[in-house]
């Protein structure tokens, strides 16, 4: 168990409202849970000074695997008065340092969804079981890959509050059915994403429409892919990716993701 003394800046929260209290203990802890006989690392978030029930957020990770990005915005959520859970999607803590890995990755999870499914619910079942956890208050984030697995699970009627996708993948094998979905959704997405057509973006909102999703979609000009990660340059340096960080784009998407939670919760 560790314990961060967060303190609120623009610089560490990445936009985070100057309104919001000044400091947080935030308690974390590495944690291990189990999809059948795969063997999950998790990592939990919460601010110990205050043991009150309260929402729970699920953190999906980019296709890179369950990494430091994930846990830092594990840490924010924690310091902004959630219960955090950091997701392992892959098992045993697996990530990837070359898109070839990842890519192999993400495909043998995204691409089977009774498996993500019974993954994500493992992750679910351990966060509502946390003694801080309002277990009828429970929202999900996810990142690229992270952001097509939340969206999947709110098609597929898992019983969440909502889902935040950033940057994630749009199309789907499992289109929403009316009736099905029980969260509400919001969707960040960069509008000069070569990785999402302007056709997906289209297709998934007339699949929203069809079904009667509460759903919100913003489009961000001139944002490429991973505008949230501050890796994102090195990852387009590194491996010549489609990829860029937004600063704006960042700081507004997580904004308006506070904003949603407070609405839903």
């Amino acid at each position: 168990m560790k314990i961060y003394k967060l303190l609120f800046s623009p610089l560490i929260l990445i936009g985070l409202l100057a309104s919001q209290v000044a400091q947080a203990a935030v308690v974390t802890e590495e944690i291990t849970y189990r999809d059948g006989d795969t063997e999950m690392i998790g990592y939990l978030a919460y601010d110990d000074r205050n043991m009150s029930p309260r929402p729970g957020i699920l953190i999906v990770h980019e296709w890179w695997g369950h990494n430091e990005y994930a846990r830092m915005r594990a840490r924010i959520l924690a310091a902004m008065g959630y219960t955090a859970l950091a997701v392992d999607m892959y098992g045993d803590g697996k990530t990837a340092n070359h898109p070839s890995d990842a890519g192999k990755f993400a495909g043998a999870v995204g691409g089977n969804m009774p498996l993500a499914k019974a993954r994500f619910e493992a992750a679910l079942q351990t966060l509502k079981s946390h003694r801080t956890v309002e277990t009828d208050n429970i929202a999900a984030i996810g990142y690229c890959f992270g952001g097509s697995i939340v969206l999947n699970m709110a098609r597929l009627g898992v019983d969440i509050d909502g889902v935040v996708s950033f940057h994630g993948g749009l199309t789907t094998g499992n289109p929403a059915q009316s009736g099905m979905v029980k969260a509400r959704v919001l969707v960040f997405n960069g509008e000069a994403d070569p990785l999402i057509k302007p056709e997906d973006v289209t297709g998934f909102q007339q699949e929203m429409d069809a079904a009667g999703v509460d759903y919100k979609l913003i489009n961000y000009p001139g944002v490429l892919h991973s505008f949230t990660n501050p890796q994102a340059d090195q990852f387009a340096e590194a491996f010549n990716l489609p990829v860029a960080y937004d600063q704006y784009a960042d700081e507004d998407s997580w904004r308006q993701m506070g904003d949603f939670f407070r609405e839903i919760f």
